[in-house]
């Protein structure tokens, strides 16, 4: 999600048709059917089958509200902010809290704004650049918890106090400690957090950790003791090494966090012949490759310890797997389950989900006696939207388990996964990638593929061949707990083209402002109804660019991070890149009360009707910053949002406190919790 990597190249050669060619014959459909209404600001389908659902945000403790229940947003809209700090609506207060280099043991020494800390500190204390993040109350405290955030990349002009000196004159990297600091600067922190006098703090807790590049991880699922896994360092293919790259989140209804490896395939070289899967999924690929960082250039070096620099390269040189690192990226790109109640205890990549560049891991309906369903979406300009069924059905006693991850075991490993295809009528295929799975040509994917761990390997590919819709960016995904709605961003595609698909009729030609989709399921996990929510654009666009009727007080582009909390309200985050709307304010985060398609007695509601217009922008984040990840307290009173990347900021605690003119921060990635003044329940 980081702006420093938001340029994906397109991989995916396949002719699928585009997004762009669904949406036009839709638009058409849409105004013949249903008299000349078109798709007006945030008109959605209803809810045909999924009441009731769990959420992607909010603690899993709290109470779904009644079906016919909606909350109404008693805050006012803020204007846009241009400045070195966060801007929240009236009557809120902003409070920084768990900045990276923040110590989580008595191992890490306090941060230094010299950029000294090593990296046994940055082992030990929170790590760089926040996303992603989920609240996991203690003894069902709304006031105290573990706080899992992703830390997606690294900046290391930031990082180091002299980068340049980290490398010889031919560029390679001769630093060692400086290389393991930005490694374990990369994955997840677990963090105690309290509210003690009007203030959260961080508390000691064994259970504080950190999960690093370099961190030990088991392998589950259709890939566990493969031969796709052997490594020198894990010859029986059972374990990973590292997370990296992670952005988007998600948790599970038995207590887990969930963090997903998204933009990883950079950090690895191959400087000799590729596998499909590595073409297609975008390694770095040819006889002059450099990873992103260029850690695989210390390999060799005298203090190497168990190849953690050779890793990287993962050029095929030896004969055979346990003589190089050949299958090294192949243990990356899952979405990975940590148990963050217990200290110690070793994270699962659960590789049946798909191996992709994962943004985001959301579940559906929680109904007993049916099966788990979890969405992702693979955050690339035309890839795909991606959902897992599990084969086990749900059992409410597990909700509460003795052992979290054996839960894991039991809905995560074995199951069917599916990719979309969005039909121009208005409705879609889950299209699954089994062996036996139909290809687009008339074959089966077992014409391709031998096992099932060699799709999943090659998911995208896969996908592929199957005939899914190539989508504009697919990135975080929420499910509304009172219509049970499944909503997804679409964060923009600048390349979609007349020559990839478009065409003029479309109103969204080069979509530099991406909208978001929604959809509902039907009870057989194949098909569905979809719909457009939102269209971002600037409020000054032409009608034909400004499909939803933006105006000053909601314009924004580039939607990324989505959450529904418990309540109903869905939370919008921007990653934008558009200079019409970041000349007028930084990325934001607006809040949203859907209305139904159709009003209690089945007739059609006019544009406008219920509560559908208030889309409001609640919180501005400071220069340069992405505002992402969103979880909030089981009272609805303590609101814990990232930014990440800022520019000249945190000044002090107080988030909305900008440095004096001439005041040079060092920049900290932070979390902000954003509370009431008179500590009542948040936006309503």
């Amino acid at each position: 999600m980081s702006k420093a990597i938001f340029n994906p190249t397109r991989f995916n050669k396949s002719d699928n048709a585009t997004f762009d060619d669904v949406l036009d014959a839709f638009v058409s459909r849409r105004k013949i059917l249903k008299g000349g209404m078109g798709l007006s600001a945030m008109a959605a389908m209803g809810a045909f089958g999924l009441t009731g659902c769990n959420s992607d945000s909010g603690n899993t403790t709290t109470d779904t509200p009644d079906a016919l229940t909606r909350v109404s947003l008693k805050f006012e809209s803020i204007p846009g902010s241009l400045t070195d700090a966060v801007s929240v609506a009236e009557g809120y207060t902003a409070q920084v809290v768990a900045p990276w280099g923040t110590p989580l043991n008595t191992i890490a020494q306090d941060w230094k704004n010299d950029g000294s800390n090593t990296a046994i500190d940055q082992a030990n204390a929170v790590g760089m650049n926040h996303d992603g993040l989920h609240f996991f109350p203690l003894n069902d405290s709304a006031t105290e918890g573990l706080l899992c955030v992703n830390h997606e990349y690294i900046e290391t002009a930031e990082l180091h106090p002299d980068f340049d000196a980290t490398f010889n004159a031919e560029g390679d990297r001769i630093d060692v400690d400086a290389v393991r600091k930005e490694i374990f600067a990369h994955g997840v922190s677990v963090i105690h957090i309290a509210l003690e006098n009007g203030n959260w703090v961080v508390k000691e807790d064994a259970r504080n950790r950190r999960y690093t590049g370099a961190t030990a991880m088991d392998i589950a699922g259709p890939l566990a003791n493969s031969s796709h896994l052997v490594t020198p360092y894990s010859p029986d293919g059972s374990q990973a090494r590292g997370t990296l790259n992670n952005c988007g989140n998600g948790y599970t209804p038995w207590g887990t966090y969930l963090t997903c490896e998204e933009n990883w395939p950079g950090y690895f070289v191959n400087q000799g012949t590729a596998a499909a899967d590595q073409e297609r999924i975008g390694i770095t690929l040819g006889a002059d490759a450099t990873g992103r960082y260029r850690w695989e250039t210390l390999a060799g070096h005298a203090d190497e310890q168990m190849d953690e620099f050779r890793r990287f390269d993962i050029t095929p040189t030896g004969s055979s797997a346990l003589s190089d690192y050949r299958h090294e990226a192949n243990g990356h790109g899952y979405i990975v389950e940590i148990d963050p109640y217990t200290a110690n205890s070793r994270a699962v990549k659960r590789t049946a989900l798909g191996r992709f560049r994962h943004e985001g891991c959301t579940f559906g309906k929680l109904e007993e006696g049916k099966p788990l369903t979890f969405y992702s979406g693979h955050d690339s300009r035309f890839e795909y939207l991606y959902k897992f069924v599990s084969k086990a059905v749900w059992d409410a006693a597990d909700a509460t388990p003795a052992d979290r991850l054996a839960t894991g075991d039991k809905y995560m490993n074995d199951g069917t996964l599916y990719v979309a295809r969005f039909d121009a009528d208005g409705k879609g295929v889950w299209l699954p990638l089994t062996l036996d799975a139909l290809t687009k040509d008339g074959g089966v994917l077992a014409d391709h593929f031998a096992t099932l761990a060699d799709i999943i390997l090659n998911t995208a590919g896969a996908a592929d061949l199957v005939g899914a819709t190539p989508m504009d960016r697919p990135e975080w995904c929420a499910v509304d707990p009172i219509t049970g709605s499944v909503y997804l961003t679409l964060t923009n595609n600048t390349k979609r083209t007349e020559e990839t698909g478009t065409n003029p009729a479309n109103p969204r030609l080069l979509n530099k402002f991406g909208h978001v989709i929604r959809w509902d399921e039907t009870e057989n996990h194949t098909d569905f109804s979809w719909d457009i929510f939102v269209f971002g654009s600037s409020a000054d666009a032409t009608a034909d660019v400004n499909l939803s009727g933006l105006d000053e007080m909601n314009q924004f582009a580039s939607p990324d991070g989505l959450a529904f909390d418990q309540r109903g309200i869905l939370w919008i985050q921007t990653d934008n890149g558009a200079k019409e709307v970041t000349s007028y304010t930084n990325d934001q985060m607006l809040a949203v009360v859907p209305s139904n398609l159709t009003d209690e007695a089945g007739n059609l509601q006019t544009i406008g009707s219920g509560n559908q217009g208030e889309l409001k922008r609640f919180f501005v984040g400071p220069n340069g910053c992405e505002v992402t990840g969103f979880t909030i307290s089981p009272d609805y009173r303590s609101m814990f949002v990232s930014i990440q990347h800022p520019g000249n900021w945190p000044y002090s605690d107080n988030a909305a406190e900008a440095a004096p003119d001439g005041t040079t921060v060092r920049a900290r990635a932070s979390i902000v919790v954003i509370r009431r003044q008179d500590g009542g329940e948040l936006a309503v």
